[in-house]
């Protein structure tokens, strides 16, 4: 086949794909353009910031802020109560001894009361420093292992005395006259001759006995003697003596003086302006005499 014949049957191979591309192309393109259309859209990146120290505020400024106050709050042997602060520290630079405990912070507190120590106890750690208290000025910490427990209720220890015996009399009241014992009188009481002698002992002897028994002073349930309160008067004054030991007038002799006395209210009269009138007059003078005394007093006022 001679190649001009070839050459044409490409050319029309050539145009023949070309048309057929050409009528795909478009269908493609509006369905990507579709495709972009429903699709949302991306954020596009306008500038990128760099992380900045400053860019955070104050609070990553300088580090100048003043001290945390740290340090002793209290020297060895200073009077301290419980809750009072003692040493306040970062770490474990002190640890808490006797009496002491530690806080969330770290900080000493006390929580006896009584003297601050500070000490070291080689039994419990070769190096540790420990701060305590002591109940007295002069007990020194740490407390021996074997020494006799201190008492934590403020209280010291004092030999005990032991109460002298006494002998206990009947409390008489003022003014008591004793009952006289029953003497039997034959000539009298002629029915009792006709008793034996001792029966009339008997008798006699319980009529003693009861009356002791009358004489003796009453007792509580713990043992402790009653003592029956007698009543006081101030004679020419009306005055009673009270539970806590004073002499006044009672209430009701007290709401009874203005009788006894004849002092007469006069009534009230709704209406009477003459009588208000001369009270409000009274009260004002009342007031200036009182203001007046009052500038006497506090003499030339200051400009």
């Amino acid at each position: 086949m001679p190649p001009a014949r070839l050459i044409g049957s490409f050319r029309a191979t050539v145009a023949s794909s070309i048309c057929c591309t050409s009528t795909i192309r478009p269908s493609s393109q509006a369905l990507r353009y579709l495709r972009a259309v429903n699709s949302p859209a991306k954020p596009s990146i306008l500038f990128a910031r760099h992380a900045s120290h400053q860019a955070q505020g104050r609070a990553n400024g300088p580090k100048n802020s003043p001290g945390r106050r740290l340090g002793a709050k209290k020297t060895g042997e200073q009077f301290v109560v419980p809750g009072n602060i003692i040493f306040r520290q970062r770490g474990t630079k002190w640890f808490p001894g006797e009496n002491c405990d530690m806080g969330r912070d770290h900080t000493i507190f006390a929580t006896q009361t009584g003297f601050v120590k500070y000490y070291r106890d080689p039994a419990k750690h070769p190096k540790r420093q420990y701060i305590g208290v002591a109940f007295e000025r002069t007990q020194t910490l740490p407390t021996p292992p074997n020494a006799a427990r201190r008492r934590r209720l403020g209280m010291l220890a004092v030999p005990r005395k032991e109460p002298e015996a006494v002998t206990e009399t009947p409390v008489q009241m003022q003014g008591y006259v004793p009952r006289p014992v029953p003497v039997v009188l034959h000539h009298q009481l002629p029915s009792l001759v006709k008793m034996s002698l001792a029966e009339r002992q008997k008798e006699s002897e319980d009529a003693l006995h009861a009356l002791e028994k009358m004489s003796e002073p009453k007792r509580s349930r713990r043992g402790k003697i009653i003592v029956p309160k007698p009543i006081h008067t101030r004679e020419g004054h009306g005055l009673t003596m009270t539970s806590n030991y004073m002499f006044r007038e009672t209430n009701a002799e007290i709401g009874r003086a203005a009788e006894k006395a004849g002092v007469e209210v006069r009534p009230f009269v709704r209406g009477d302006r003459f009588l208000a009138w001369r009270k409000t007059t009274a009260r004002r003078i009342r007031a200036a005499e009182k203001k007046k005394m009052g500038s006497r007093k506090g003499g030339k006022k200051k400009k």
